[in-house]
């Protein structure tokens, strides 16, 4: 599995975080997108209702490496923060989602290479790499 038990709970009750693309000029943009959790919950899917007219889209054509991250800042005295950060590859996929709600049927899905979590495992942050191997198999 690639999300813990704590991250997966998290990430289903958050309705909006960021995803980073790489722009044409290797200059990062960072969109807000929805929360979906992919297939078997091992990666995230962005969709949208015009997903392959958006920059995001053709950056991704471009350079497949993306960062995802949900955050919520619960108290700034005392600190109390949780998140998660995903970096990982991305890849467009015309037409393979619902069209339900207005959809565009179009997805942004993100296969993790690398997750940083903070505040959802216990305390600190805890980070890992996913070995290519498993990449390819989820």
């Amino acid at each position: 599995m690639t999300f813990t038990e704590a991250e997966l709970a998290y990430l289903r009750e958050q309705p909006i975080g960021r995803l980073c693309t790489i722009g044409r000029n290797g200059d990062p943009q960072i969109r807000p997108v929805g929360v979906h959790l992919g297939p078997g919950e091992t990666g995230i899917d962005v969709v949208g209702h015009a997903l392959a007219s958006t920059q995001k889209w053709r950056n991704v054509l471009r350079n497949s490496q993306v960062a995802f991250i949900v955050d919520t800042v619960l108290s700034v005295r005392p600190p109390d923060a949780r998140g998660i950060e995903i970096r990982g590859t991305a890849t467009a996929m015309p037409g393979a989602g619902t069209t339900d709600g207005g959809l565009s049927g179009d997805i942004i899905r993100i296969v993790p290479r690398r997750i940083v979590s903070w505040g959802l495992d216990g305390p600190g942050t805890t980070a890992r790499d996913w070995p290519e191997s498993q990449r390819a198999n989820d």
